[in-house]
């Protein structure tokens, strides 16, 4: 008998799972996708061109508030709960509503949906939504390339447009990103990277990634999303912690899982968390995972002229996925301008326009600062109109992107940059090679 499945996602891990553990499995078949976090991005179909047999209309995505009627309607049997940072007790919730329509409740083992490659591949994931994954990448990335190895990173989807077009994406220059008409999120992820000469993939099918990925890479560093276990299988993987959260990577799933499967443990941001925060986070991994290596980081911010700052009413924009269901309430923006003496940072809060005063009213724990929203054309051009709208002498951009390339800002505009800093020994740099080098002599004869 054929089970009839439901996948609960967010354009991402759940497209993954149904890639490797639904698609050829002639005991299931997928009547839907939902999706939740990302705003609008119901309403589509996974393409026929990626379901294989017996999809020739592809596979409905609805939003998840329709899961119980989509069971009821379907008789489904299984729904695989299958997308990231979530709180343990809203998983359960979910489980509930699941359960109480007839159906089987999952979540996928790691393991089943990590693919191998016969390149080394270094693993970057966290236990929360910005921890800081992006500047570590980046340092694992310099690390490398120091040592004339190749990095090819693969970055955790984000296949929020045409999925048919999007299948496998191939960056490595600011121009491809344009090409590819990506989004604040997406721009976010890859130009830092690109920029220091790293050829960044992403896409849908990390199947058909991985292989092209391997055709250029010396080493594949898996650059992860919100706190998803990875989807390759790491010969090295680090776990990145954030001690402004102590405690979360014990309540969030599945960070709880990045933290035992770690190699290495980096506690980050200590340089502006209490030390009863950093204690606590050490004393968690120690316990749950002791063989993992743990060292402290730091995430230094910088602007290109920060003596403009001084004495300024500014308003903060921060990146987007790390203030809202990464539940933060600022970010290197409002660091840097603590750190370089700004008069003020403005509240956003009245000023805002359209889809961004929704996301103010769905995320109220957000303060003065100004999520960098753009996950659609909208969106992004109602993250423009708050932005002009917001009196204030200087707007601060503490986004990876460069928002203030594409944008069309009336107030002048800096961005803050921010990277990758060991506080103390052990040092990130000694530890990964310690631990890389067999496998670079196992699998590249080095």
């Amino acid at each position: 008998m054929i089970e009839k499945v439901v996948i609960m996602g967010a354009a991402g891990r759940d497209f993954h799972n149904f890639n490797v553990y639904f698609r050829d499995n002639p005991r299931y078949h997928v009547v839907a996708f939902t999706a939740a976090q990302i705003e609008g991005i119901e309403g589509r179909r996974y393409p026929a061109e990626l379901c294989g047999a017996g999809y020739p209309e592809g596979i409905p995505v609805v939003p998840e508030g329709e899961i119980r009627e989509v069971i009821r309607t379907h008789k489904v049997d299984l729904v695989a709960f299958s997308y990231s940072d979530v709180p343990y007790q809203q998983v359960m919730h979910r489980a509930s509503e699941v359960m109480a329509e007839g159906a089987d409740f999952i979540m996928i083992g790691a393991s089943y949906t990590m693919l191998k490659s016969k390149k080394p591949v270094v693993a970057v994931c966290a236990v929360r939504t910005g921890c800081g994954k992006s500047q570590t990448t980046r340092k694992v990335c310099e690390i490398l390339q120091a040592r004339d190895k190749r990095p090819v990173v693969v970055r955790h989807p984000m296949p929020y447009g045409d999925i048919p077009q999007q299948i496998v994406q191939r960056f490595a220059s600011i121009e491809d990103i344009d090409l590819h008409d990506c989004t604040v999120e997406e721009r976010e992820e890859y130009e830092p990277l690109v920029s220091m000469g790293v050829v960044v993939f992403a896409g849908v099918d990390y199947g058909q990634i991985l292989a092209e990925a391997e055709k250029e890479a010396d080493v594949i560093v898996w650059d992860g999303g919100n706190n998803d276990t990875s989807f390759y299988k790491p010969d090295v993987q680090i776990t990145v912690f954030d001690p402004h959260r102590a405690g979360h990577e014990l309540l969030y799933y599945p960070g709880e899982t990045n933290m035992l499967l770690a190699d290495i443990a980096v506690i980050n941001k200590v340089h502006t968390a209490e030390v009863e925060g950093v204690e606590q986070v050490r004393a968690n991994i120690q316990k749950a995972n002791p063989k993992a290596e743990i060292c402290l980081a730091a995430s230094p911010v910088d602007v290109q002229a920060a003596s403009l700052i001084k004495d300024k009413r500014v308003l903060v924009v921060e990146d987007g996925p790390t203030l809202t269901h990464g539940e933060m309430g600022f970010g290197a923006g409002v660091l840097a301008a603590e750190k370089f003496q700004a008069a003020e940072c403005v509240d956003p809060h009245p000023f805002a326009q359209g889809g961004i005063r929704d996301v103010f009213k769905k995320y109220p724990h957000i303060g003065a600062v100004l999520p960098a929203m753009g996950y659609s054309p909208e969106q992004l051009k109602d993250l423009e109109a708050t932005i002009n709208a917001v009196d204030c002498d200087m707007v601060l951009f503490g986004t990876p992107a460069r928002l203030g390339r594409f944008l069309e800002i009336k107030t002048p505009y800096q961005h803050v940059s921010y990277g990758y800093e060991d506080t103390e020994e052990p040092f990130l740099e000694d530890i990964l090679m310690k631990k890389l080098q067999p496998v670079l002599k196992e699998k590249l004869g080095d």
